[in-house]
């Protein structure tokens, strides 16, 4: 029986010393890890990599903590965080829970309670994923407008104004959830394919065209239009409400 994958636990901790004795607990915790010095490194290769949590200090020597969480989750980067600093204060934990930090642990820690606390994170994680049926969407989501039509997430299914109701596959629905989740914003194709596909999709693939054929051909048979949802010439999308 093959062993199940170690959680891959990035550290973005400027630190060093500090860094490698985290690494160090983690990994004999039964996890692999990635230690980033800065902001900068950490974006480049969580475009690139997969990881199941990130370790994140506030202070690091090119922005924020909470700058970087904001820069990642503009990307489409969403993967469980525990802020790890030494900025103690209510206001920080606060604004790092909302900002959707999944903890807030405070230098000094003890080394048993981290993985402890890392494993409660994964452990959450894995079971919300448990509703997923695409990277970005969940049969637990709301039903939401889009376009003057009724998306019902838990139904697979639109409603349109004509009243007739079509199932959508899973795919059109995650394009649609991102789309609705960030109106007024231009979206790029790889941002919109990291959602839906995941990190590591091949963002040369034609496949999100074809979806977006179908969702476009879907609301022009009952004879709804799709203005307010625009195509950004070699950029990427914009759906404005």
């Amino acid at each position: 029986m093959s062993k199940s994958p170690k959680p891959r636990i990035i550290i973005i901790e400027d630190e060093k010393a500090l860094a490698d004795v985290i690494a160090e607990h983690l990994e004999n915790a039964g996890m692999a890890t990635h230690i980033c010095d800065c902001a900068s490194k950490a974006v480049r290769y969580l475009k690139e990599n997969f990881a199941n949590l990130i370790l994140l200090d506030l202070n690091l020597p090119d922005a924020s903590g909470f700058s970087l969480l904001e820069e990642l989750h503009a990307a489409g980067i969403v993967i469980p965080v525990i802020f790890l600093t030494g900025l103690d204060s209510e206001v920080h934990k606060v604004k790092g829970l909302e900002m959707g930090g999944d903890d807030y642990i405070t230098k000094p820690f003890s080394y048993p309670e981290l993985v402890a606390r890392i494993n409660a994170v994964l452990r959450r994680a894995e079971t919300a994923r448990d509703m997923n049926i695409t990277t970005n969407a969940s049969i637990a989501t709301e039903p939401f407008d889009f376009c003057g039509a009724e998306v019902n997430p838990q139904r697979l299914e639109i409603i349109f104004t004509d009243g007739e109701v079509e199932a959508i596959g899973r795919k059109e629905l995650g394009v649609l959830v991102y789309l609705a989740s960030n109106p007024g914003a231009v979206l790029t194709r790889k941002a919109l394919i990291h959602a839906v596909w995941g990190i590591h999709a091949d963002v040369r693939s034609r496949s999100l065209d074809q979806y977006i054929v179908k969702i476009r051909e879907l609301f022009k048979r009952h004879g709804m239009t799709l203005d307010a949802f625009r195509t950004v010439h070699g950029v990427g999308y914009i759906y404005d409400v």
